[in-house]
C-alpha cells in the first residue's frame, strides 16, 4: 500500500507540473485551452502543495501516516484538484457527489486513526466496535457539515455560487435551490457510513484490523 501511495503522490505530482507547463504554454501564446485559465493554473499549483502535504508531515514531524489513508488523500486530490478543477471533469454528471463520497470514507477513515492515537492500547482491546465505527461515521459526516459551512460563507462573502444556489444567474428556488447542499451532506453521510460498516465487521472480526490506521512514529 506504500508503494502505491508513493505512486499516486508522483502521478499528481507530474500530472500537475505538465499541466501547469502546457497550459501555461498556450496561455502566453494566446491561446488558451479553457476559460478563466490563469484562475485555473494557479489552483493546479496550489494542488502541489495540498498533495505534497503527506511527505512533509512524515518529513517534519517524524511520523508515518497509515498508507491506506494517504493513498486514498492523493486520489481525492486527483479527482478534485488535477481532473475536476483543471481538466473540468466536474461538468460530468456526479462527479461532485462520488468525489463527497470518496472524501467523507477517508475521513472516516481519519477518525478511526485520530482515535486510536488518542486512546492507549490497552484500552483500545475494550472499546466497543459499534463505539468505534460511530465516531468513525460522526467524525467524516462532521467535517462535510463544516465544508458545506465554508461554501455557504463564501457564497455569502463574495457571491461565489459553491452551493449552486442560482442557475444561469437566477436564483432557485424552494426544494431546487437545496438539491446541491442535501445531496453533498447526503454523500458525506453514505461515504462515512460505508466504512463505518467495513470497520465495524473489520473489528469484529480481528481487533488488529484497526492497525492498518495507526500513526507510527519514525525514529
Amino acid at each position: 500500500m506504500r508503494k502505491l501511495s508513493q505512486y499516486l503522490y508522483y502521478l499528481n505530482i507530474v500530472g500537475m507540473l505538465l499541466y501547469i507547463i502546457i497550459c501555461g504554454g498556450l496561455l502566453i501564446a494566446g491561446h488558451p485551452w479553457r476559460s478563466s485559465q490563469l484562475g485555473l493554473i494557479i489552483q493546479v499549483a496550489s494542488g502541489l502543495v495540498l498533495a505534497s502535504i503527506p511527505p512533509l508531515l512524515t518529513r517534519w514531524f517524524h511520523v508515518q501516516l497509515p498508507p491506506l489513508l494517504v493513498a486514498l488523500y492523493e486520489v481525492f486530490i486527483l479527482m478534485a484538484i488535477l481532473l475536476g478543477t483543471g481538466m473540468g471533469m466536474y461538468s460530468v454528471p456526479y462527479w461532485d457527489k462520488v468525489e463527497h463520497a470518496f472524501s467523507a470514507a477517508m475521513l472516516a477513515g481519519l477518525g478511526y486513526m485520530i482515535f486510536a492515537a488518542l486512546t492507549p492500547a490497552d484500552q483500545r482491546e475494550h472499546v466497543s466496535p459499534l463505539l468505534l465505527s460511530l465516531f468513525a461515521v460522526a467524525f467524516g459526516t462532521m467535517v462535510g457539515v463544516c465544508w458545506e459551512f465554508y461554501e455557504f460563507t463564501g457564497d455569502g462573502l463574495f457571491g461565489m455560487n459553491m452551493q449552486r444556489y442560482m442557475s444561469g444567474g437566477h436564483l432557485l428556488a424552494g426544494r431546487a435551490a437545496l438539491m446541491d447542499t442535501m445531496g453533498d451532506l447526503c454523500m458525506d453521510f453514505v461515504g462515512s457510513l460505508f466504512l463505518g460498516i467495513v470497520g465495524y465487521f473489520g473489528i469484529r472480526r480481528d481487533r488488529h484490523w484497526l492497525d492498518t490506521y495507526m500513526l507510527r512514529r519514525i525514529k
